[in-house]
């Protein structure tokens, strides 16, 4: 009799926790799911807390010597974790010794050099990708997972320097090459409009698309990285593109410094879509502002942060009072190659947690 009690015991509970379970599926919130990532002393993951984004997964990846992308994108993943709900797993360009080095050189200084990013597998299973590269040279199976991607019809934000992110893309379509920048994101580098390392930059918004829900609450923005050129003069942006945020170059790097007058506004932020080999297609959002300290801007945290909504096609979430208070200590060094100066050096994933 105590040994059928005890079965039917153990039944009961296996019941109930299976109907637990099947509450839990069917009630947003209730039950956090894990994130997708295993921890590594390679990458930092980032649980998701309350908010819309709750079991989506987003990457990041932080791989460029320029504009300190190795402080801004693990600030990115922590106020889409905490305040937005988001899974996050900011990934690096790593060197020999498993240490973020923004200090390693390009193929163009050194003939012999290749990039890393371990984790780039993970890119099959996220949501959104959140791409902050420079010029590097991937080995081909590392390019594989991005070529994948592409295919894969999921979302992509290109911040920055991701316009000229990697050197040797072999990626094509219909037989014809594909440049990142300019295909993908819909814009490659072409020169620094106004004075490299000088100038600063105010955001205007487009006024004939200030509805556009990218745009939802964002009121100001300014950073201290000069505008870049995408395309020819007398161009524009590329079909297909909807331009949100005009760049007008400043006289100096101060927020109240005067507009330089001699220069017209260039489109810096913009939104189009992409389709890979596979006939699907992805949302796209480009934003050529970006440099850690730009990000100290809560107009353009904001602006990045509606676009990881709207590239997910959740812009019905987008709201103009949202939560984009940076999470933890931010204080980035500056933009530059003085890696000296700056006090640039190697330093383990864990440092940027």
């Amino acid at each position: 009799m105590a040994v059928r009690a005890g079965i039917r015991c153990r039944q009961a509970c296996v019941l109930g926790l299976n109907l637990l379970l099947l509450i839990c599926s069917g009630i947003p919130g209730l039950c956090a799911s894990e994130h997708p990532v295993p921890e590594s002393p390679l990458w930092l993951t980032y649980e998701g807390g309350e908010g819309p984004g709750r079991g989506k997964h987003v990457v990041l990846i932080a791989a460029e010597q320029e504009y300190r992308s190795e402080y801004a994108m693990p600030m990115l993943a922590r106020l889409l974790a905490k305040h937005h709900g988001f899974h996050c797993t900011v990934l690096f360009s790593l060197n020999s010794r498993n240490e973020v080095d923004p200090t390693q050189k390009i193929r163009w200084e050194d003939k012999t050099v290749m990039h890393r990013i371990p984790g780039l597998e993970h890119l099959k299973s996220c949501d959104l990708l959140i791409v902050f590269s420079r010029l590097l040279s991937l080995a081909p199976e590392q390019l594989q997972h991005v070529y994948e991607y592409l295919d894969s019809g999921k979302p992509i934000v290109g911040i920055r320097t991701a316009n000229h992110g990697f050197l040797d893309f072999e990626y094509r379509k219909a037989g014809k090459r594909v440049d990142f920048g300019e295909h993908v994101l819909g814009g490659s580098f072409r020169n620094h409009h106004g004075r490299w390392q000088q100038d600063s930059t105010r955001g205007r918004i487009v006024e004939a698309n200030r509805e556009h829900p990218v745009l939802r609450g964002v009121r100001d923005i300014w950073g201290p990285s000069d505008v870049y050129r995408t395309f020819p003069e007398g161009g524009g942006l590329p079909e297909g593109c909807l331009a949100l945020v005009d760049g007008q170059p400043l006289v100096g790097r101060k927020p109240d410094d005067v507009a330089n007058e001699e220069l017209e506004a260039l489109p810096v932020a913009w939104v189009k879509t992409w389709t890979g080999n596979s006939g699907l297609t992805a949302r796209v959002f480009h934003v050529t502002m970006g440099s850690a300290r730009d990000f100290e801007s809560e107009g353009l945290r904001r602006l990045t942060v509606n676009s990881v909504y709207w590239c997910l096609q959740m812009e019905g979430e987008i709201r103009s009072d949202s939560c984009m208070e940076i999470v933890g200590k931010y204080a980035p060094p500056d933009s530059g190659f003085d890696y000296r100066r700056l006090e640039i050096v190697p330093r383990l994933p864990a440092y940027y947690r």
